[in-house]
């Protein structure tokens, strides 16, 4: 293949586009993960963490894909058999739910279209039938990363205490920390799992586990094989600044030095910044004449926007024109979107001019692809972008 000029646009919704500050923390000398200076950054890492969780509790760090934190958060609540709610927003919810089932747990999946959030009354409902209290966790994507989907974590907060029910809610942020507003404490969440590729600005490679005082008791008696990823393990390592396996120490350099970004601009403004760019790309797509996978606006995600092409167009093949023709990479649809959809990623170390460039490619690309739409995309969003 040629050469392609200029800069690559990595629009994807993750791995993200890496800050050169993270890079080159990234590039620094590994050092001794026993030593002095390891254990002064495990704890300037553990302690912004919190910050960006919004957690007074602990968070647990795995060398591991946010694959791995799913797993490390079931494994340590749960034991064999017990029975889980799960309910289908997309991609990553069905994958979760396999990754449930294949552990052995006993999966009651409400079913839906992947186009809107999940529905509080639905959860009520399968809570208040589970009189025995069968049911004991209820797992949640709070931003399906397939369809650009955000439900309303709150809203499921009151619909498991309204039903009067013990479960625990375990929650998947992989798409939506540092990004969107997010609170574990505040909103009750129990075990909330990210990983380090989309917000966090980092390569990817490490997985976290935010973990509530119910959790942590939930884990003394679950019973789900587990070792490597242990928390009480984890935990005892922690409490001294180390692990208690070998660490991603150059990972670490590259966290703390992200976390450090998002401290420096603040967290209101970060996610403030995401809402602006959300809106702005929603407003192109609307001007192109195309559809958003998402249906219902207040649902829509300001981390990424998934959009539907017409019928008889491959979203495939327009990805791959856009990529060779403008060095731009779109997200593809993943499952039952497959050729359907692309995604734009707009999450992470993002600006206007970022945004601007992706839009404009894209606006290119329906033009060169002779897809049905109508010019004036990448004007709405500046026409947006220039009055916010």
């Amino acid at each position: 293949m040629p050469h392609p000029s200029g800069r690559h646009f990595l629009q994807i919704p993750g791995p993200t586009n890496v800050p050169e500050r993270v890079l080159r923390a990234l590039a620094q000398p590994t050092i001794d993960h026993r030593g002095p200076a390891f254990q002064a950054m495990t704890r300037e890492v553990l302690a912004g963490l919190k910050r960006a969780f919004r957690t007074a509790g602990p968070v647990l760090v795995y060398p591991a894909s946010g694959t791995g934190a799913w797993e490390a958060a079931l494994v340590n609540a749960l034991s064999p058999g017990e029975r889980v709610l799960m309910y289908e927003t997309g991609y990553f919810a069905s994958q979760w739910r396999r990754m449930a089932e294949r552990l052995g747990l006993d999966v009651l999946f409400l079913q839906a279209d992947w186009r809107s959030a999940v529905d509080p009354a639905a959860l009520a409902a399968a809570l208040a039938d589970d009189r025995v209290h069968a049911i004991k966790a209820v797992c949640i994507v709070h931003n399906e990363t397939s369809t650009g989907v955000t439900s309303a974590i709150p809203a499921i907060r009151a619909a498991i205490d309204g039903a009067g029910h013990p479960a625990l809610l375990l929650v998947d942020t992989v798409s939506s920390l540092g990004s969107l507003e997010y609170r574990h404490d505040a909103w009750g969440v129990d075990v909330t799992i990210t990983g380090s590729q989309k917000g966090l600005m980092l390569p990817p490679g490490l997985g976290f586990n935010a973990v509530s005082a119910k959790a942590l008791a939930a884990a003394r008696t679950a019973q789900l094989p587990r070792s490597y990823w242990d928390w009480a393990e984890m935990l005892t390592a922690n409490d001294k600044g180390f692990f208690p396996y070998t660490p991603a120490t150059n990972l670490l350099f590259a966290l703390r030095e992200a976390l450090a970004m998002l401290d420096e601009e603040g967290l209101e403004a970060v996610i403030a910044r995401h809402a602006r760019h959300g809106e702005a790309t929603r407003r192109a797509v609307h001007a192109w004449g195309l559809e958003l996978v998402c249906r219902e606006p207040a649902q829509c995600s300001n981390a990424l926007t998934a959009v539907l092409l017409p019928e008889g167009h491959n979203a495939d093949a327009f990805r791959a024109q856009v990529l060779e023709t403008s060095n731009l990479a779109l997200g593809n649809g993943l499952g039952r979107l497959a050729g359907r959809a692309f995604r734009i990623g707009h999450l992470g170390d993002f600006n206007d001019p970022m945004l601007l460039g992706t839009l404009a490619a894209i606006e290119l690309g329906l033009t060169r692809a002779a897809i049905p739409h109508h010019p004036g995309g990448v004007q709405a969003a500046l026409a947006f972008l220039s009055g916010s």
